[in-house]
């Protein structure tokens, strides 16, 4: 499996200091179908802890990911709990839309956005 994360989510991941095997830990949970909400679309709602404190006051990560294709998973958008209680419809439907382009890119397409920096891998060991 390789783990993704758009340019935004990280610039986001950074700010909040969120670790690469925090990252890798929560795509596997994700590909063993461990979410708390499957939004549709290849859209999944994960609730991750804060270093150091539980999940229920933690962050909510949106991840595409499609079931049965454990090649790829991509780190979409995140927000903390205590900042929102979930995304718009219009975020929803634009994050599916954004999944399925991520989906049906091929692996030349993907290799291109790391390169110009569109897209990060997670990378295990950093």
């Amino acid at each position: 499996m390789r783990a993704f994360k758009n340019k935004w989510f990280q610039k986001w991941v950074k700010k909040e200091g969120l670790s690469e095997e925090i990252l890798h830990d929560v795509a596997c949970e994700v590909v063993e179908g461990r979410v708390e909400a499957d939004l549709g679309g290849g859209l999944f709602k994960k609730r991750v802890a804060k270093p150091g404190r539980g999940k229920s006051g933690g962050y909510r990560f949106i991840i595409g990911f499609r079931k049965g294709n454990t090649d790829r998973i991509i780190f979409m958008f995140a927000f903390a709990k205590n900042e929102r209680t979930n995304i718009t419809k219009l975020e929803e439907e634009v994050l599916c839309s954004v999944a399925e382009s991520f989906f049906s890119a091929s692996n030349v397409q993907i290799e291109c956005m790391i390169r110009i920096n569109e897209l990060f891998e997670v990378k295990r060991n950093e």
